[in-house]
């Protein structure tokens, strides 16, 4: 197919498609999805090798949002039946992430419900960060708080935050539809102040809320300008007492076309395959890995996800292996750009990058922004050997589908509510 060979040309050059592209490789037929997942899969060993990164969520607080985001569980008005507690002490997170960092995790995810910090949440989740680090020094810690204030970025930077993830979910055009507290510029706005403080910064899309096709290519290419380190994937996970608790409109092919049209755009990127993919990909999960190149392992925020154990096989199974805590995971022009960044300077960049299989592809951008990210409002996050935590997602409406019928191959019977966390015998994401 002249298209993929296209695409895996531009991707080895960190060329952005055209539009007109990206939208094809979501019409590809199902008969052609392998075809597809081979070439992106070249684009991802060029860039990424055989690695997966791993991440292990810890949801510092839960319920009680005054948000209205539709697919969340937390949102003002859920009648979610989830736990709901305040922030966890600092010790107690901290023994959390190191079950995760035990099972191999290599960042840590600390997630919290609501509009967004308070200075007094910003001082509480640095002594967090602080308590996690002395534990395990090595590891990556990523804050997700909401809309942050002036300075509270350069705070969380100060106390050793790594990364902040606050995702775009969907297209500016539809956003009003998915979420009206809050705007889809406020969430643009988050995720540079993320970056102008020196944080690598994670945003990522929700597929499968009732977006078209080109709404899932605006969000991509509006992450690709906007330049994250990490774009994760979320499939929306439909939770009754939600909004969108039948939204029930992914196949395992629609995810697949879905991950490789995200590689194509963003070649270059941390792509983290994250919440609903054990409901929507199933047993076509090892595929993705071969698109994503980073995996939330175990729960998700609210719901039950995979075991972490079971995760960790189909990595070894798949023939890929688990990313160290002594390898960078970027491109070396991506990780010399943020380098410079948190030295103060600026905007992600590179000269030359030659694969982790020897492939060299040029520092050429395509496009005014270049790159793209991964991290969202509930993204989740690398498990133990027993099972951890990660996110929500969602994919497009077909145009002819009546509201909140399920596309044919969609299954509405996987999902159940996690039931553990504090104050029951079963410790957050354990």
């Amino acid at each position: 197919m002249e298209l993929l060979k296209t695409l895996v040309d531009k991707g080895l050059r960190r060329e952005l498609p055209t539009r007109e592209e990206a939208l094809a490789v979501l019409a590809t037929a199902d008969d052609d999805v392998l075809d597809v997942v081979a070439a992106a899969g070249k684009v991802r060993r060029a860039w990424f090798g055989r690695r997966v990164k791993l991440n292990y969520l810890v949801n510092l607080k839960s319920g009680l949002c005054p948000e209205d985001c539709s697919y969340c569980s937390q949102r003002l008005g859920s009648r979610a039946d989830i736990l709901k507690y305040t922030w966890l002490k600092p010790e107690e997170a901290a023994a959390a992430a190191g079950a995760g960092v035990s099972g191999g995790a290599k960042r840590v995810c600390l997630v919290a419900s609501g509009r967004g910090p308070t200075d007094r949440d910003v001082e509480r989740v640095s002594r967090t960060i602080e308590a996690i680090k002395e534990q395990n020094e090595d590891v990556e810690v990523c804050a997700c708080l909401g809309l942050l204030s002036d300075g509270q970025a350069a705070r969380l930077r100060e106390a050793g935050a790594d990364a902040y993830n606050h995702n775009l979910n969907t297209s500016k055009a539809t956003y009003g539809d998915i979420t009206t507290t809050h705007t889809y510029a406020d969430r643009v706005t988050t995720v540079q102040q993320a970056q102008a403080a020196g944080m690598s910064a994670c945003s990522g899309l929700i597929a499968g809320m009732g977006e078209t096709d080109q709404d899932l290519v605006d969000v991509v290419f509006s992450l690709r300008e906007l330049d994250p380190d990490s774009v994760p994937v979320n499939f929306l996970i439909p939770i009754e007492g939600t909004p969108l608790a039948e939204k029930w409109q992914l196949t395992p092919q629609r995810c697949l076309r879905i991950l490789a049209m995200v590689r194509f755009v963003c070649p270059d990127v941390e792509v983290r395959l994250a919440g609903g993919r054990e409901i929507h990909l199933r047993s076509l999960q090892p595929l993705a890995l071969h698109l994503a190149n980073s995996i939330f392992l175990g729960d998700y925020l609210t719901t039950e996800g995979q075991a972490g154990k079971d995760d960790l096989a189909m990595i070894a199974d798949a023939g890929f292996e688990v990313e160290g805590t002594d390898t960078t995971t970027l491109p070396t022009h991506r990780a010399d750009a943020l380098a410079t960044a948190r030295a103060g300077c600026g905007s992600h960049g590179g000269a030359e990058h030659v694969g982790s299989e020897g492939e060299a592809a040029s520092a050429g951008c395509g496009s005014a922004g270049g790159g793209c990210a991964p991290c969202g409002d509930a993204a989740p996050a690398a498990g133990t050997a027993e099972g951890a935590g990660a996110a929500t997602g969602a994919e497009p409406v077909p145009a002819a589908a009546p509201a909140g019928a399920p596309t044919a191959g969609a299954r509405t019977d996987l999902v159940a509510v996690r039931r553990r966390g504090v104050g029951t015998d079963l410790p957050p994401n354990a």
